[in-house]
C-alpha cells in the first residue's frame, strides 16, 4: 500500500544528504536541477519497503509541478520521476492544485514486471496494456518507451541510470509501432500538439488518434517507413504452441515438448537466455541478422552489434555439447497462436523475416518459444535443408523469402483492426505446415 506525503528529500536540500543512499543522491541531485523552486515535491512511497516484503518496487515516485515551456508549445503539466521512470502528465485544468495517484500506481505496476521477469526496458519499446491507463474510459490504453527530453543521466557509485519516459497511446498508435518501430511514432506524436507535443505529454483526454487527425499523411509515413526500414518488434510474449506432426503423439522418445495436453519440457538457462537476448535486440543496423547466441553470458542494450555474432563467434567453453546434441530436425508442424498473436503474423513476415530479420513468439503460459527466421539470419539452429528444428520446447522456423510471400498472400485476412470468426486454419501440404489461429480458452487450459 502506498502513501502520498511531502518529500523526506527535502532534508537532503538542506545539507542533509549524508542520511540518504549515494544512488538517491544522484537522482535528487538531477531532480534539484530541473526544479531548484520545489525542494520538497510530494512523493507516494511504499509504506513496506520492497527490501522488507513490500510488493512495489519503487519506494519513492517524487511528483513536480512542471510550468510547461510556452515558447515551445508545451503546457504545464505534472512530472512523475523514480528509479529511471518518468511520466509526464498533463493537467486536467487550473482548478487541478495536487498530481493524480494513478500515474504512480502504474509506474509501480511497470516495475513489478521488470523485477520479477528480468526483462528491461529501452527506449522505442511498446508495452501493451489492454485497459486505460487510469482506468477511465479513455483511448490512451497502451504507452511507448523513450528517454525523457528534460532529464539528464546521472552516475551512481552503482553504475549509470538514464530515464525512460512513459507515454500513453491509443490501440491504433500502439499496432502502427508494432508493424513499424515505437521511435517512429514517438516522432510523429511529436509533432502533433494534442498528441503529445515536443515534451510527450499523456493527455487522457485525447479522445483522436495521430491517424485521425492527419489520416493521409501519417499513415503514408508509416507505410514508407515499414517498407524501407522493416518493423523493429523482434518478439511479442504470447499465447502459442506447437505440435511436432512428424511422430505419433505416444513416441515418449519424442523430445518435442509442445503439445496441448502434455507436460512441456523446461527451457535450459541457456535457450531461455538466448531467447531473451532475441527479444531485446530488436531491430538490427547490420545487413545480415544474426540471433544471439547461446550463451551463458548476460548482454546489456548497448552491447555492440557485430557480423560476428553467431553460435560459432562464442568460445567452446561457453556452448555445452549436450545442448547442441538435443537439437531435432522436424518434418512436420502445426502451429498455434491465439487471435492477437496471430494478428502479429503479417508483421513476423513483412516487417521482419522480407527484411532478413527474425521473430520470436515467447509463450506466457510456459517455456514455449517460437523464432521464425529467414534465410540471412545467423546463428539459426534450422537451415534450408531441414527448416523446422527444435531444441527443447524451442522452435525455430526458417522460411524462404518465396515461402514468406506465399504465407503473405494467404493470411492477409489476419488483421488487428478487424475481428474474425474462430479458429482459422491455414496450411501448406507442400511445406508440410499448418497454422491455426484459436480462441484464448484453449490457451487456458490448465492442461496447456
Amino acid at each position: 500500500m502506498d502513501e502520498m506525503r511531502p518529500s523526506s528529500g527535502a532534508a537532503a536540500h538542506l545539507g542533509l544528504a549524508s542520511i540518504f543512499p549515494p544512488g538517491l543522491q544522484a537522482i535528487y541531485g538531477e531532480c534539484r536541477r530541473l526544479y531548484p523552486d520545489q525542494a520538497n515535491p510530494l512523493q507516494v512511497t511504499a509504506i513496506v519497503k520492497y527490501w522488507l516484503g513490500g510488493p512495489d518496487p519503487l519506494d519513492y515516485i517524487s511528483m513536480y509541478r512542471n510550468v510547461g515551456c510556452p515558447g515551445q508549445d508545451v503546457p504545464e503539466h505534472w512530472h512523475y520521476v523514480s528509479l529511471g521512470l518518468t511520466f509526464d502528465v498533463s493537467q486536467e485544468g487550473p482548478s487541478e492544485t495536487a498530481p493524480p495517484t494513478w500515474p504512480a500506481e502504474l509506474m509501480q505496476g511497470l516495475a513489478r514486471y521488470v523485477f520479477q521477469s528480468e526483462n528491461t526496458f529501452c527506449s522505442g519499446d511498446h508495452i501493451s496494456w489492454h485497459s486505460p491507463l487510469d482506468n477511465s474510459e479513455s483511448r490512451i490504453q497502451h504507452m511507448l518507451l523513450t528517454e525523457d527530453p528534460q532529464m539528464q543521466p546521472v552516475q551512481t557509485p552503482f553504475g549509470h541510470i538514464s530515464f525512460l519516459q512513459i507515454v500513453g497511446v491509443c490501440t491504433e498508435e500502439l499496432q502502427a509501432a508494432q508493424q513499424w518501430n515505437g521511435q517512429g511514432i514517438l516522432d510523429l506524436l511529436r509533432g502533433v500538439h494534442i498528441a503529445g507535443g515536443p515534451w510527450l505529454i499523456t493527455d487522457m483526454r485525447r479522445g483522436e488518434t495521430i491517424f485521425e487527425i492527419d489520416p493521409h499523411l501519417q499513415q503514408e509515413r508509416v507505410d514508407k517507413g515499414i517498407e524501407t526500414d522493416g518493423s523493429n518488434l523482434s518478439g511479442v510474449s504470447a499465447k502459442c504452441a506447437w505440435d511436432d506432426l512428424s511422430r505419433p503423439p505416444e513416441d515418449e522418445d519424442d523430445s518435442r515438448s509442445i503439445c496441448i495436453g502434455s507436460q512441456p519440457r523446461r527451457l535450459s538457462d541457456k535457450d531461455t537466455e538466448q531467447i531473451r537476448e532475441a527479444l531485446r535486440k530488436g531491430l538490427e543496423i547490420n545487413s545480415k541478422s544474426v540471433l544471439p547466441p547461446i550463451s551463458s553470458q548476460r548482454h546489456s542494450h548497448d552491447r555492440p552489434q557485430s557480423r560476428k555474432d553467431s553460435l560459432e563467434s562464442e568460445s567452446s567453453a561457453a556452448i555445452v555439447p549436450h545442448e547442441l546434441v538435443r537439437t531435432r530436425q522436424l518434418e512436420s508442424v502445426h502451429l498455434k497462436f491465439n487471435q492477437e498473436s496471430g494478428t502479429l503474423l503479417p508483421l513476423c513476415l513483412r516487417g521482419r523475416l522480407l527484411h532478413g530479420r527474425h521473430f520470436t513468439y515467447k509463450s506466457i503460459n510456459g517455456d514455449t518459444a517460437i523464432t521464425f527466421v529467414s534465410t540471412g539470419v545467423e546463428g539459426a539452429f534450422a537451415t534450408e535443408e531441414h527448416p523446422y528444428a527444435a531444441h527443447g520446447p524451442w522452435l525455430q522456423i526458417l522460411l524462404t523469402e518465396e515461402f514468406v510471400e506465399q504465407m503473405l498472400a494467404d493470411v492477409q485476412d489476419l488483421s488487428p483492426r478487424e475481428v474474425s470468426k474462430l479458429p482459422k486454419e491455414y496450411s501448406w501440404p507442400d511445406k508440410k505446415l499448418k497454422i491455426s489461429v484459436l480462441p484464448d480458452t484453449v490457451f487456458d487450459s490448465p492442461l496447456q
